[in-house]
């Protein structure tokens, strides 16, 4: 790869770094906190998106 294209995307990258740092450590210190009943949701959502890949993987090898 051309030296200037690498500086060019690390230029990129530390700009684009240096643009979001503001705006992610409001969404930081302003994100909801999590309630009594948002893990076991999360967990559900989980399990059924694992049981629906198995169940293509066993769909494809058959």
């Amino acid at each position: 790869m051309n030296i200037w294209l690498q500086i060019g995307m690390a230029v990129t990258i530390v700009l684009m770094l240096v643009f979001m740092y503001p705006a992610t450590k409001h969404w930081l210190k302003n994100s909801p906190k999590a309630n009594k009943g948002d893990w076991p949701a999360v967990f559900v959502a989980l399990a059924l998106v694992v049981g629906f890949v198995l169940l293509l993987i066993l769909l494809v090898k058959s």
